[in-house]
């Protein structure tokens, strides 16, 4: 089961979204809140947070400085972002700050659920144009030398990640398994020099600022 969290401050947005994960099976969408501090406020000791969906733009407090302190309260829980902003500076705020997930706000609910299920199994979902983005800073190098180290299965397997595919449905594109998607997308991150996600978009951020 999935417990899942709501901060958005669009009633209807926040509406529909609690409506439709509520009815969903292995979800439970246990607190929701127009602003970082009703969403703390809402959200008790006894309730248990899994995920949390939030936006960026919120009265008081950004979506991103919420995530710190979803953090502290939580530090298992998962931070995904559904917002309008696709611009890099946002996405790479969020991503530093902690968000483990990015999607944009004309994602379908089919896919948000898609992308949540796929972050419980170890993924990072992410809108097909963000995934490109974050692709792009994973390689310090032009994309024609990345696509000399990598094999052609690995280079099918970015072009599922830029796609913004999950790990599932790579697998069921490639017909190949579960695991050996895991294991290639290990390897690419290898060739990319990626020891760490967070600390490499952390680094490239701060080359930015």
């Amino acid at each position: 089961m999935i417990h899942l969290g709501i901060l958005e401050d669009d009633a209807e947005i926040r509406h529909t979204l609690t409506e439709y994960f509520s009815r969903q099976p292995g979800f439970t969408c246990a607190v929701s809140a127009g602003d970082v501090a009703s969403f703390l406020d809402a959200w008790d000791d006894q309730t248990q947070l899994d995920m949390v969906l939030s936006d960026i733009s919120l009265p008081g407090e950004s979506g991103i400085q919420g995530i710190h302190r979803i953090k502290r309260r939580a530090p298992r829980c998962q931070v995904v972002m559904l917002t309008v902003y696709d611009d890099p500076e946002k996405i790479f705020q969020a991503l530093c700050a902690g968000a483990t997930g990015y999607l944009l706000k004309q994602t379908s609910l089919q896919k948000i659920r898609e992308g949540l299920i796929s972050l419980r199994d170890g993924g990072a979902p992410m809108s097909p144009g963000v995934a490109r983005k974050v692709v792009a800073y994973f390689n310090p190098r032009s994309a024609d030398n990345l696509e000399e180290k990598l094999t052609p299965r690995e280079a099918q397997i970015l072009q599922a990640i830029e796609e913004g595919l999950t790990n599932k449905e790579t697998a069921i594109r490639l017909d190949i398994s579960l695991e050996t998607v895991k294991t290639h997308i290990k390897n690419i991150y290898q060739k990319l020099e990626v020891n760490s996600r967070h600390a490499l978009i952390s680094g490239r951020y701060k080359k930015l600022s």
